[in-house]
């Protein structure tokens, strides 16, 4: 069976340009992305730092223009200082939050060499748990400062003679969240935050702070604390955070495949909590958003319970995703790209092994997950201008969403290229959905590709043994005649149409 949807995507109905900082991701000190993960001496693909390039070969097709590092919760009991310096004389520490023991072999430094590999920016996190306003204005010193000073010469005798230049700055992490060390109300994190931020921009005036919102939008504390917050921060941070993770735990796809409202709903609350405190301090800014924590993640719950604490680099979080998770993934970078005008940076959290789209077996392979592939698909095709595309499609109810549009999509249009990209995903588990779009705005386009991602199995997944279980073909049907673009969407797929000069 079929059902319809139509569309019109004008070339004048712009949203906003997209960042290139919306398809970032994260690495954080937690089970094996680090060790295990992009680091491993004497692997077989290991460079002379020890960097695994089967991992960096993957990370590449990403196309990641920026990482954020080290944390997550880890950065509220972290001290930057551990790991720098020789490695010999880098101190083991308990790490509290994940109950794991941190060997500090990669520190500063060589995170920021493995994104230089990588082609990445590093978006680096300050600890305002256990540490504060000098911590963060020494770090910012060490990476940023040219030499001539203690921290920034300490750096150049550690080997690195010229600095990071890293830009983009977390105010600490999750600071509303009782279980992170170092849990503070929004006044005290507003506080600190400020205070630090004052110090780490008078250190460095080019760089961009970005403050903590709410872990998620279900907090009791949500959304005073954004308001709270930027009461205090408005006049120094860039950017206000979000983060939020979705599961099937009861295996309601339908359900599932609707939780992106959820997210498009939680990005407008932050805007408009953002403008009334703009409004309230008659500025002249406008607050930006950084959705720097954002994927599914429930797959790994049960299997964390069951390992035993203060090991080295243990599987933690290792989500393995199916197709479904893809579907969700997808619909959630269109949540990102829709509001183009406000969420500037984003990432996936995270990128290799700790729910990810990268996993890797300890001395073995490399392989991508099923959500790699509409992250690959919009961080090569979705830079441009987001359009503001009118949809008529059949909806339906599920259990905690009404009217969820079975058609979930945007175009993107870069001028620049000539081409125009339609991002759709068909949330009908049971039937096509023939698309028919109004494209007669735009002249002399023609379909140069129609990938899909199906499978006829919600629940498969990629594995070592079969890595190409579920990955797209360009096998789509899409059509333009007389400005009239025309594709049959399979049931639960992903899909990118490419249209070019």
């Amino acid at each position: 069976m079929q059902s319809k949807a139509r569309m019109i995507i004008d070339k004048d109905f712009r949203v906003g340009d997209v960042d290139k900082r919306v398809f970032g991701a994260f690495i954080e000190h937690l089970g094996r992305a680090v060790y295990g993960g992009i680091y491993e001496p004497g692997h077989a693909t290991a460079d002379e730092d020890g960097f695994r390039h089967d991992v960096l070969d993957l990370v590449k097709k990403l196309n990641v223009p920026i990482v954020r590092y080290p944390g997550g919760n880890f950065v509220s009991g972290y001290n930057w200082q551990d790991g720098v310096g020789p490695k010999q004389e880098r101190p083991r520490r308990l790490d509290l939050a994940w109950r794991t023991v941190e060997s500090n072999q990669v520190g500063v430094n060589e995170f920021a060499d493995w994104a230089n590999k990588a082609g990445a920016e590093v978006m680096m996190a300050v600890n305002l748990g256990t540490k504060g306003i000098d911590s963060a204005r020494s770090l910012v010193e060490y990476c940023n400062h040219p030499g001539g000073t203690y921290w920034s010469d300490l750096r150049r005798q550690h080997g690195w003679s010229q600095p990071h230049g890293i830009k983009t700055w977390c105010l600490g992490n999750e600071m509303d969240g009782p279980w992170q060390i170092g849990h503070k109300t929004a006044d005290e994190y507003g506080r600190i935050a400020l205070e630090s931020a004052k110090t780490m921009k008078w250190v460095d005036p080019g760089i961009e702070l970005v403050a903590c919102g709410s872990s998620n939008r279900h907090m009791a504390t949500f959304p005073q604390w954004e308001a709270t917050v930027l009461e205090h921060t408005y006049e120094f941070a860039d950017y206000i955070s979000l983060h939020t993770y979705y599961g099937n735990r009861d295996n309601d796809t339908a359900n599932f495949l609707a939780r992106s409202l959820d997210m498009d709903t939680y990005i407008q609350s932050v805007v408009s909590i953002c403008d009334y405190v703009k409004a309230k301090k008659r500025s002249r800014k406008t607050m930006m958003l950084s959705f720097d924590e954002w994927n599914v993640w429930f797959h790994s719950n049960e299997a964390d319970r069951q390992v035993e604490p203060w090991q080295e680099a243990p599987p933690l979080l290792e989500d393995v995703y199916t197709h479904e998770d893809a579907l969700l993934v997808g619909s959630m970078l269109l949540s990102l790209l829709r509001r183009a005008d406000r969420v500037k940076v984003a990432c996936l959290a995270q990128l290799v092994n700790v729910i990810a789209p990268i996993m890797t077996s300890t001395g073995g392979g490399a392989w991508a997950q099923t959500i790699f592939y509409p992250f690959m698909h919009t961080s090569l095709y979705g830079h441009g201008t987001v359009l503001h595309t009118i949809v008529d499609c059949p909806v339906y109810d599920s259990k905690d969403f009404e009217e969820v549009p079975y058609l979930d999509s945007l175009a993107v249009y870069n001028e620049e290229w000539g081409e125009v990209t339609v991002f759709a995903v068909n949330r009908d588990l049971n039937n096509v959905l023939q698309l028919d779009a109004d494209m007669r705005s735009f002249d002399g386009l023609r379909v140069a590709e129609h990938l899909v991602l199906e499978h006829s199995d919600l629940k498969a997944v990629n594995t070592e043994q079969q890595p190409n279980n579920v990955t797209p073909h360009s096998g789509g049907d899409a059509d333009l005649t007389d400005g009239r673009l025309t594709a049959g969407l399979p049931k639960a797929s992903w899909n990118v149409i490419r249209l070019t000069q």
